[in-house]
């Protein structure tokens, strides 16, 4: 997979076996961002990447806005919502709940509001010999290693109304100068670090 073959594909897939099998609300993010039988939150992903995080909560109900700085990836983003806003049906409802912004998400989310803020930043090299999937390695040649990642958080903390959920690998370690998250939600190779607010 070369960046001249990437395309931000909503329509099938893996995005498409996680709608249809993928288990809903009790999977760990919904869970770590809140979503309860009655309850479904705004939501930013302030690191939108390929968008499949901010599908899943918005296939979900959820009102979510999507922050992408990367301009290629960000093209790649919006043709994507494109086609699949064009596929009509459960896809096309899915993703006219889905904003997107171009921009950095430090700047932009002080004019934003929402309940919940998704902070998915590039993750550090690996401890482990085993590769990052293919599209992952592929995601970082555009968007680099994200060392504002600590800042986006704090800036995340202030603005967010509810709470804040950092994506993060199962073992690495915490982001310095973060205050303790008051939960975690562990999974085999990712857990979301939650901050409560308010």
């Amino acid at each position: 997979m070369s960046k001249d073959h990437l395309i931000c594909d909503f329509t099938g897939g893996a995005v498409g076996h996680r709608l249809k099998f993928g288990g809903g609300r009790g999977q760990a993010l919904p869970k770590a961002a809140g979503f309860t039988k009655g309850r479904t939150p705004t939501v930013i992903d302030a690191t939108a990447g390929f968008g499949r995080d901010a599908f899943l909560l918005a296939s979900l109900g959820a009102e979510v806005t999507l922050i992408e700085r990367s301009a290629d990836v960000h093209g790649m983003l919006r043709e994507g919502l494109e086609r699949a806003s064009c596929a009509g049906g459960q896809v096309a409802d899915i993703v006219s709940r889905m904003t997107l912004l171009f921009g950095d998400a430090k700047e932009l989310l002080p004019e934003l509001s929402a309940d919940v803020i998704v902070v998915d930043p590039m993750h550090p090299p690996r401890k482990t010999k085993a590769l990052v999937k293919k599209e992952m390695r592929v995601l970082r040649q555009f968007v680099g290693a994200d060392p504002d990642a600590e800042d986006l958080v704090k800036v995340a903390l202030e603005v967010a109304k509810k709470r804040v959920v950092l994506k993060w690998p199962a073992k690495g370690d915490p982001l310095p100068n973060i205050k303790k998250p008051s939960h975690q939600l562990m999974g085999k190779s990712t857990r979301y670090d939650v901050f409560m607010l308010g």
